[in-house]
């Protein structure tokens, strides 16, 4: 009577059970990073839509701050600023 070596097909059927454990467990440590990068990049793109808003309304502020009828009235008002009469202006030209 020969005898067969029976033990192999038991050692590769652990192995590809191992195998396949380690693949499900990539998988799964790949869908959590996956979805835990989609999550940070929605609260990215989130902020950013944020913050060009308050950019735009920073640049409205800034326009309406910097209109010439705001600033000649600081001037007149808050500095005591006057135009000059045209007797008091000096043109001086170089050479």
């Amino acid at each position: 009577m020969i005898l067969t070596n029976k033990p192999q097909p038991v050692l590769l059927v652990f192995v590809f059970a191992v195998v396949c454990v380690v693949s499900a467990m990539a998988l799964v440590y790949t869908k959590h990073e996956s979805r835990k990068l989609f999550v940070e990049l929605e609260q990215l793109t989130r902020e950013r839509d944020e913050l060009n808003i308050e950019w735009g309304q920073l640049q409205i502020e800034q326009s309406t701050w910097a209109t010439h009828a705001r600033i000649e009235k600081v001037a007149a008002d808050d500095l005591q600023l006057k135009r000059p009469k045209t007797e008091e202006i000096y043109v001086i030209e170089q050479e």
